[in-house]
Parts: C-alpha cells; sequence; structure tokens
C-alpha cells in the first residue's frame, strides 16, 4: 500500500430548513482532490432533524437537492450543465455560496492516500 499522501479540499453540505432563522444541520460532504481529479460527494438526510427544525420541510425537494450535489460530481447526464465541466470546476460550482434551504460550508483541507475513503470517512465524522 502506497504511503504517498495528497492534498485534499472538502465542505460540508448543511441543510438550511429556514433560511431567515440560520439554523443548519450537516447533510453531506464533498471531497475532491487535484491530484487525483476526483471529486465525490456522499449525502445522508437526517429526516427527523430536518421535521424538528421545520415541521413542514419539504423532505422529498430536500433530497432531490442532495441527490442533485451527487450527480454534479459523478459528472455525465447527472451533472447537467456541468457536464463538460472537469473536476475542480464542478467542485467550486458546489461551494459557491448559496441562500437555498442545501448549502455548502466552508472550505478545509487536509492529506490523504485514498479519497474514496476520505469522504466516507467524513460522512460518518461529520455528518451521520
Amino acid at each position: 500500500m502506497s504511503t504517498e499522501r495528497d492534498v485534499f479540499e472538502y465542505a460540508l453540505v448543511r441543510v438550511v430548513p429556514r433560511v431567515e432563522r440560520g439554523e443548519m444541520f450537516n447533510a453531506g460532504v464533498l471531497v475532491y482532490c487535484r491530484a487525483k481529479s476526483f471529486v465525490a460527494a456522499r449525502t445522508h438526510l437526517d429526516e427527523a432533524k430536518l421535521r424538528a427544525l421545520d415541521p413542514g420541510a419539504d423532505v422529498a425537494g430536500v433530497r432531490a437537492a442532495l441527490r442533485a450535489v451527487e450527480g454534479v460530481c459523478g459528472g455525465g447526464e447527472a451533472a447537467g450543465q456541468a457536464a463538460g465541466d472537469d473536476a475542480g470546476r464542478r467542485f467550486r460550482w458546489l461551494i459557491a455560496p448559496r441562500s437555498t434551504v442545501v448549502q455548502p460550508g466552508p472550505v478545509h483541507t487536509g492529506l490523504t492516500a485514498d479519497p474514496e475513503a476520505e469522504v466516507e470517512r467524513l460522512l460518518d465524522l461529520l455528518v451521520r
């Protein structure tokens, strides 16, 4: 197994059910590793948290927005207009600030030998 590690960037994907209140919780993670041309997102919606912050929340809409984030990372047809963009452009588009129910958090960096494993590790550590 290689011990070579590469720099990666990550951002949490947050759900802000009522933007005017600013209450949020983590529902996913985005990971980008330039050296590997890798970008991926994994999401996990805690429906109980969503309902606690907004009993009338559009659960199906939030799930669709989270699936869209994963789709953009995956590229291809699921990425829509970003389909032809490289991994870095897709990541930068996803981390751009938004005032919507599903928002990116700040970008952090680290070192990893396995970006795919890093996505799962961060999801378990910071989201689930």
